[in-house]
């Protein structure tokens, strides 16, 4: 007898936990849907594709474009007289400006015509940073300056022919009005040896393989 009513007592416990277990289940608000993330609107001026310090040039090319005035995008080359033209605009000077300076100076135009106007100014192709190798390459003559870029890394870029001295390759760079001839050691330079390596390429340098 007190084993059936032991059980009994069980039993009772169990629905009344589920009871309550339910109880509360019914309680809970369900989950909140989550809201869309709303775009924030841009800096007034903003830059990519190149580093901040990156002086534009004749022959770059340039996307420029204002937050919600879509009929202003412009993707453009940067003319030999150092310009750009954009509607609304004048002539604008380009070049000797870094991206940022380039967009404030729009801003500040822009204003006559724009409440507030966020300008968005990107380097889609640095055309006027250039490097030269010359002499026993698969690719010889002008390629474009990457930010950073080494000896070794436009030496992968241009490849060697078979006849290629690999001993004798040499950087011609122009230093104070004169020429200046630095020795490269491909071989130590792609083992780590030395500061080979680490010739950081600059506008106007050439690189000669013999």
């Amino acid at each position: 007898m007190k084993k059936v009513t032991k059980l009994a007592c069980l039993a009772l416990l169990g629905f009344a936990t589920t009871g309550i277990w339910g109880q509360a289940n019914n309680d809970a608000k369900p989950p909140e849907p989550e809201k869309a993330a709303v775009p924030e609107a841009p800096k007034s001026v903003s830059i990519s594709g190149a580093p901040a310090d990156y002086m534009i040039g004749s022959d770059d090319v340039l996307h420029i474009s204002v937050w919600k005035e879509p009929e202003m995008d412009v993707t453009l080359p940067v003319r030999p007289d150092g310009k750009i033209s954009i509607a609304l605009l004048d002539d604008v000077q380009a070049a000797g400006l870094t991206p940022m300076q380039l967009g404030n100076s729009l801003k500040e135009k822009l204003k006559k015509y724009i409440a507030d106007p966020r300008v968005t100014v990107v380097v889609t192709a640095m055309n006027s940073q250039r490097i030269f190798v010359l002499g026993e390459v698969v690719h010889s003559g002008p390629m474009t300056l990457l930010p950073h870029m080494t000896v070794l890394q436009a030496l992968a870029t241009a490849g060697f022919t078979q006849f290629a001295n690999l001993k004798g390759i040499y950087l011609l760079r122009r230093q104070d009005g004169q020429q200046i001839k630095t020795k490269f050691n491909y071989k130590d330079a792609i083992k780590g040896r030395g500061d080979q390596q680490n010739i950081v390429l600059k506008p106007g340098d050439t690189i000669v393989v013999p």
